[in-house]
């Protein structure tokens, strides 16, 4: 009977090892989470006093243990409400003690992952005087693997794993125009193919600009509208798409319908509060190398880039109420780009940044949101490509990797959802050609033509 228990044990050890090393994910949903929130169940109170996360006992307890002549009472240890073990980890939901703040928490981040053997802790506000502590038992960004069921709605798509293992979205009406930078090899076409992916099953329009002769965005040309890869023709199409935003905005001022007994809620200030019949579809531009429209070389090339950048700038600072989003890419955003580049920045609230070459770059993007992601972007290493750093305007960041998406998966998404392409009449000669279509413009079947 002794030998089979060892036998069992034997087994069952080296079965957790070896779905440890190959199978991450599979070792922490069958013997991970167990482990840790027994873990967490026993040593919480110790742990909590170790990382001077404790307050001493109130000056009452105090009070009464000198005058009965009693044992000075214990530190305070913070109220562990309750545990949740999630798909990468564990949550704990932490009521805080009288003089305690949520920085006290995410100070002592690095503590609480060595106390616990945990791959990485994180730490955040819930509400005030409570807060939450996000556990992931594995690093969740070596393999990634995005969960099965993602909630989608609206212009809100999943992206990239979180080191948390929460699902990073970029959602278009929360932050409506980004940029996107990373040295040569470090992920940012593999983010913008999963981008494009995503939204191709969205009805909206993918509008888009290489300048590298189209060899990225050529391609996914059965699901763009209106395609650019060459500088002249770039300014054109934002000169176009200037057009037309101006054309929305005639049309939602057309119907503001500012009556004196109009309910507030609708008035009309964008595309949503426009009637279904008359809302245009929603426009993603998609600039590949930022660096082919800004750098010139002649003084012709100067007139073309006043008019790229003045037009980028207009979007940037008009298009969200229009429904016409920017997401922009290059290895560098700077200054040295020359005027307007600051301008335009400044405009983009979302910010990513991949592998960096150098600090300055990292800083173009996070300088002034918080130099611990300027630090983090020039931290990532060479032989994880796709992993990145983003950053929110309210000065927090994360860390993110998207998971590997071929040009082929890319461009059978693009073509299986062709059907959904709009015909924009605004945009009709920068519409994509294929051997197969008629060479005349296509009719504009928007009701926003029509309107205008």
């Amino acid at each position: 009977m002794g030998w089979l228990t060892i036998s069992v044990l034997a087994v069952v050890v080296g079965l957790a090892l070896l779905l440890r090393w190959r199978r991450p994910a599979w070792f922490w949903l069958s013997f991970g989470v167990v482990y840790l929130t027994l873990k967490v169940r026993f040593q919480y109170a110790s742990v909590m006093d170790a990382c001077d996360l404790t307050v001493p006992a109130s000056r009452f307890r105090l009070w009464l243990a000198k005058v009965f002549n009693r044992e000075i009472p214990r530190q305070r240890v913070p109220r562990l409400r309750w545990i949740k073990p999630t798909r990468t980890g564990l949550r704990l939901r932490i009521r805080m003690q009288p003089g305690q703040d949520a920085f006290d928490y995410s100070s002592a981040v690095d503590r609480l992952r060595h106390a616990f053997g945990v791959h990485q802790v994180t730490s955040r506000e819930v509400k005030p005087g409570v807060v939450e502590i996000i556990m992931t038992g594995y690093d969740v960004l070596r393999r990634v693997q995005m969960p099965i069921k993602v909630e989608r709605g609206g212009l809100r798509v999943p992206v990239a794993l979180v080191e948390d293992g929460s699902v990073y979205f970029r959602d278009y009406r929360a932050v409506p125009h980004s940029v996107t930078i990373g040295a040569s090899g470090s992920g940012k076409s593999v983010y913008q193919r999963r981008l494009i992916k995503e939204l191709a099953a969205l009805r909206v329009a993918l509008v888009g600009i290489d300048c590298k002769q189209g060899v990225e965005l050529s391609p996914l040309a059965r699901r763009f509208s209106a395609l650019a890869d060459n500088p002249d023709d770039a300014a054109e199409l934002l000169e176009a798409l200037v057009a037309r935003m101006d054309a929305i905005y005639l049309v939602i001022r057309r119907e503001q319908r500012l009556s004196a007994d109009t309910p507030d809620e609708e008035i009309a200030a964008d595309i949503w509060d426009l009637p279904e019949h008359l809302r245009p579809v929603p426009i993603v531009l998609t600039i590949d190398e930022i660096a082919e429209l800004a750098l010139t070389t002649s003084r012709a090339d100067e007139k073309r880039r006043t008019r790229i950048i003045v037009a980028l700038v207009r979007l940037a600072q008009l298009g969200r109420a229009a429904g016409i989003f920017v997401d922009i890419y290059g290895q560098r955003f700077g200054s040295e780009l020359g005027d307007g580049i600051t301008m335009l920045r400044a405009q983009l609230t979302g910010r990513t940044a991949h592998r960096v070459n150098d600090e300055s770059s990292s800083r173009m993007a996070f300088g002034d949101i918080s130099p611990h992601a300027v630090f983090a972007a020039t931290q990532i290493r060479n032989d994880r490509p796709g992993m990145a750093v983003v950053g929110y305007s309210n000065g927090e960041w994360a860390r993110i990797r998207t998971p590997h998406t071929t040009m082929r998966e890319a461009v059978n998404a693009c073509n299986k959802h062709a059907g959904l392409t709009p015909d924009i009449a605004e945009l009709a000669r920068f519409r994509p050609r294929f051997e197969s279509e008629p060479a005349e413009v296509p009719a504009a079947v928007e009701p926003l033509a029509e309107a205008a």
